[in-house]
């Protein structure tokens, strides 16, 4: 695993859960995930459930991608989606907001990864480098996303050569987030 991005990532995470604390006086909350089960999940109200980050407790890669699309995925991805369950965490890029995505539970990577999967087929019939989200953003039709070739993250149109470098690695990227709650 790339302990360089797990170790971001979770430090996000970390900053995103203070951000909570210090705003709202609780653990992160979300509508969208209510009555979607998971480790993570601390209270269900009425409408949502609260949240914590919790261990990552499947086996720790995204080996499903490679196996159907017959590529290597970048460490960098296999870290970020296998690091921990948390639900998805609003951030801030620079100028850009997004929504970082994260696993929820085992059967919420399998999802995911089926996802990936879709993401690259379409990729690769529109003869287009492939990547792999990591965030939504606004735009339906803008992501963020890793290039599987270099390891950059890069905010990309779907369905089009339209990329705009963001950051060098996952890590760095996620080091530079600032949580939006």
């Amino acid at each position: 695993m790339d302990k360089e991005t797990a170790a971001a990532l979770t430090a996000f995470t970390t900053r995103y859960c203070d951000a909570w604390h210090e705003q709202k006086e609780s653990w992160p909350q979300s509508e969208e995930l209510y009555g979607v089960p998971s480790p993570c999940i601390i209270t269900s109200s009425a409408d949502r459930v609260t949240w914590q980050p919790q261990p990552f407790t499947a086996e720790q890669n995204v080996n499903a991608i490679e196996r159907a699309m017959d590529i290597v995925v970048q460490p960098a991805v296999h870290a970020f989606y296998t690091t921990q369950f948390a639900g998805d965490m609003s951030a801030r890029f620079a100028n850009e907001a997004l929504t970082l995505l994260q696993t929820w539970s085992e059967e919420d990577l399998l999802r995911v990864q089926e996802n990936l999967i879709g993401h690259l087929v379409t990729q690769k019939r529109l003869k287009l480098s492939p990547t792999l989200f990591i965030a939504t953003l606004d735009s339906e039709m803008d992501v963020i996303s890793v290039c599987n070739l270099t390891g950059n993250v890069i905010k990309e149109t779907l369905g089009t050569q339209k990329r705009q470098l963001l950051s060098d690695s996952l890590a760095d990227f996620l080091n530079h987030l600032h949580p939006v709650v």
